[in-house]
């Protein structure tokens, strides 16, 4: 049981590491666009914006459980 938890906490370490990279990706993206160094009007269509909203909330899910598991530990 003892190395299901380990794993489990090891997993968590990692998800969270990466939600932090994909996080700071995205404030990257979010200042360009505010400082207008870029025009991201391609985002404007509805699709596009389904697709991001979308990947927005399976990573707020994604850092929900590795709270969830290193809560736990």
């Amino acid at each position: 049981m003892l190395g299901i938890e380990k794993g489990l906490s090891r997993f968590a370490v990692a998800l969270g590491g990466f939600l932090i990279f994909v996080g700071i990706i995205i404030l990257g993206f979010f200042l360009i666009n505010f400082l207008e160094v870029v025009n991201f009007s391609i985002i404007e269509t509805e699709n596009i914006q389904s697709l991001f909203l979308g990947l927005l909330l399976a990573i707020g899910f994604a850092d929900l459980v590795a709270g969830l598991i290193l809560w736990r530990r």
